[in-house]
């Protein structure tokens, strides 16, 4: 029996980090694995559970084949490590922060993957991305106007799941694991 692979998307600053750790405890309960991506920043960086890796060390385990899924995107490469092809074929659930921009090869590679689009209120969004001070004012500004160009109404005609987080974590955290419930996830 294979596990379903949940692509959890959603722009900077939404809370997809947050909303997994705030989740991690009890989607391990129903054995689902919640996977730490590599990405060439600092694995210092602030509210990211990553793998921090440099540009060359990274390009180094793309070339061996270690990534399931890997992209660029904001002058960063971002990688799933292959071991999740492991997990699925054993059964397990398995979730992991992806790209909005890299959905639909993931879904080249995993066709049943269940798409789950974290958006927030734009002023949240805003006022999130300041407080974490990774980006300028103009970067950020940037990030707002991409955003804006993912409506509700193409995420659900491209058969994506919105979960609101503009409010509290807790109730971000309860709709997902009632929306993994519900697709029969990690159950």
């Amino acid at each position: 029996m294979s596990g379903q692979l949940i692509y959890l998307m959603g722009p900077s600053g939404s809370g997809k980090d947050s909303l997994l750790q705030a989740a991690r405890e009890r989607l391990a309960e129903r054995d689902c694995v919640i996977v730490r991506r590599v990405i060439t920043r600092s694995a210092e960086s602030v509210g990211e559970d990553a793998i921090g890796v440099s540009p060359t060390e990274f390009d180094a385990q793309e070339a061996a084949g270690g990534f399931a899924l890997s992209w660029r995107a904001n002058g960063l490469a971002y990688g799933i490590p292959k071991q999740i092809d492991d997990w699925l074929a054993a059964g397990q659930d398995v979730l992991v922060n992806g790209s909005r921009g890299h959905l639909a090869q993931a879904r080249q590679r995993y066709p049943q993957l269940i798409g789950v689009l974290l958006t927030v209120e734009p002023a949240v969004l805003r006022e999130r991305l300041l407080r974490r001070g990774r980006e300028s004012i103009e970067q950020i500004e940037q990030r707002l106007a991409r955003n804006a160009q993912f409506d509700a109404a193409a995420a659900e005609r491209d058969g994506l799941h919105l979960l609101d987080n503009s409010t509290s974590i807790e109730l971000a955290r309860d709709n997902l694991l009632m929306l993994v419930g519900a697709n029969q996830t990690c159950a």
